[in-house]
């Protein structure tokens, strides 16, 4: 009989375990049969709700998660599958949706998706054409589709979000992006992996606040010193492995037998700090060989459940000089504000002048609202007739962008949502609804000698007040139709995507939530 995930998840008399699973680089052989055969015991066991398949982990190419979950849903084991907006454009990724409903596997965790990786003559072309909050929204819009050719069972969609940043500004933009990803139509969350009970309570409180009401599974991993130093040199994007913790683990390998002991008992500690702290599951991952550690970890989380409050200090590994968005209480859920915004924000000089001159001429030449607006259009109309009018403007566009933004000419600006900074040249993922969650310490994710972008805007919009910008709405995907045009002119046309892509917004609307 097959095991549902959202039956299971649903219920709030149930603890949801997941667990995570890893495809290989071949399609037949010993790796991919352990992988089918840690499935098959999880099914056989009974305490697993679904297993979740990773999409080419690490940007590197490994067997599809469709085909390979397609086997496992087989066995009668409910299946996530990893869907990530990395390796193909739009119209494979609707490809791609529509193949995974005619399987059966309905149940998605929408990703934006590690950097590319190496792959056949060398690094892969990032292609990153939608983010996961328009993939959510894709999505939605194919379960309707879904539902009225006949089938009863839509996509069970989530997302992910990491509450272990170290800036306030990492911090903000994450909770601000679940925001949009709650309005773009997500169902649940699966947390970045960390070992800071402090932070995984944070995103209880920061949820209640802003009264989201998705469903939270929390991020546990089986650590081995080899693991635990890839994730502490930053190697997995997004994953938190501090010094101390690393530390501590080398210390508890020294003997392989107790470093064994002790990654199980971590891993159960953590687990029923999850569940005491209000998760709805736990999300385990770092199983490789055999099932039989997942049996010891739950067993052990039965014995010490009772007890999950006397190992908060056990998960004590704070990133040096980290941000908190509340003070240090009780592990209770309790109403209160997050404290973003009470450090003054500072901004150089430069900044001050490149966000107001831009925000500026925004106001006076490209909002709907502005007494030059008629004035504007009617320009625009004109100049779209003339043909040298039009290239004459065209270059003068060209030129003061290219100085001010480094614009790519995409046709299709985003600045105004991005704090008047240019998400196609300042991120190698394109983010247009805010930060993906591999930056480190306010860094880039895949250019970490500079500052992610979302980074600046939020430096930007927290010195003016206007930070609520990140949280408002969300923002189409580019329209590749218009590449190499006319910003410009598209906006004053209604070519753009803030006049050609209304379904797309209405699916956020003005939608937002408290932070």
């Amino acid at each position: 009989m097959l095991r549902v995930f959202q039956n299971d998840l649903l219920d709030p008399d149930q603890f949801v375990i997941t667990l995570e699973l890893v495809p290989g680089r071949e399609s037949r052989g010993h790796a991919l049969d352990t992988v089918i055969g840690i499935a098959r015991d999880a099914f056989a066991d009974g305490r697993v709700s679904a297993v979740s398949i990773t999409d080419n982990p690490g940007g590197n190419p490994s067997l599809s998660p469709d085909v390979i979950g397609s086997e496992i849903f087989k066995l009668g084991m409910d299946v996530i599958v990893h869907f990530t907006c990395r390796d193909t454009n739009r119209v494979g990724m609707e490809s791609r949706a529509l193949q995974l409903a005619m399987l059966g596997m309905k149940n998605i965790l929408a990703l934006t998706g590690d950097y590319s990786g190496n792959g056949f003559g060398g690094q892969g072309a990032p292609v990153f054409d939608l983010d996961s909050v328009q993939l959510q929204i894709l999505l939605a819009l194919i379960s309707e589709r879904i539902v009225a050719a006949g089938d009863p069972d839509p996509f069970f969609t989530g997302c992910a979000v990491s509450p272990f940043k170290s800036t306030e500004a990492e911090c903000f933009a994450q909770y601000a992006k679940l925001c949009r990803k709650n309005a773009a139509g997500a169902q649940f969350v699966i947390t970045q992996l960390g070992y800071d009970a402090r932070k995984f309570f944070e995103l209880m409180q920061v949820m209640a606040h802003a009264g989201l009401e998705m469903p939270v599974i929390g991020s546990v991993y089986l650590l081995t010193p080899k693991v635990a130093a890839i994730m502490n040199d930053g190697r997995v994007p997004g994953a938190v492995v501090t010094d101390a913790l690393l530390t501590t683990v080398r210390a508890e390998w020294r003997d392989k037998n107790e470093g064994r002991r002790w990654a199980v008992e971590r891993a159960a500690q953590l687990g029923v700090i999850l569940k005491g702290l209000g998760y709805r599951g736990m999300h385990l991952g770092g199983i490789h060989k055999r099932f039989e550690l997942v049996g010891r970890i739950l067993d052990r989380m039965d014995e010490i459940e009772a007890d999950w409050e006397s190992y908060w200090t056990n998960f004590d590994f704070p990133q040096p000089g980290g941000f908190y968005a509340f003070e240090p209480e009780a592990r209770v859920i309790q109403a209160g504000s997050p404290r973003f915004g009470l450090t003054a924000a500072d901004l150089s000089a430069w900044e001050r002048v490149h966000y107001g001159s831009l925000q500026r001429l925004h106001d006076l030449f490209f909002t709907s609202g502005s007494p030059l607006a008629p004035l504007n259009q009617g320009i625009s109309r004109r100049l779209e007739k003339w043909r040298s009018g039009g290239a004459l403007l065209h270059l003068t566009e060209d030129l003061v962008k290219r100085v001010m933004l480094h614009c790519r000419r995409c046709g299709d600006c985003a600045i105004q949502h991005v704090g008047f900074l240019c998400p196609e040249s300042g991120c190698p993922k394109h983010m247009r609804n805010g930060a993906c969650g591999g930056s480190r310490g306010g860094r880039c994710e895949v250019h970490p000698d500079r500052d992610c972008v979302w980074v600046r805007a939020h430096r930007r919009l927290a010195f003016y007040g206007r930070t609520d910008e990140i949280r408002r709405g969300c923002v189409p995907p580019r329209m590749w139709e218009l590449n190499l045009t006319s910003s410009w002119l598209n906006y004053h046309l209604g070519r753009d995507h803030q006049g050609g892509a209304s379904e797309l917004v209405r699916r956020c609307g003005a939608s937002t939530c408290q932070l």
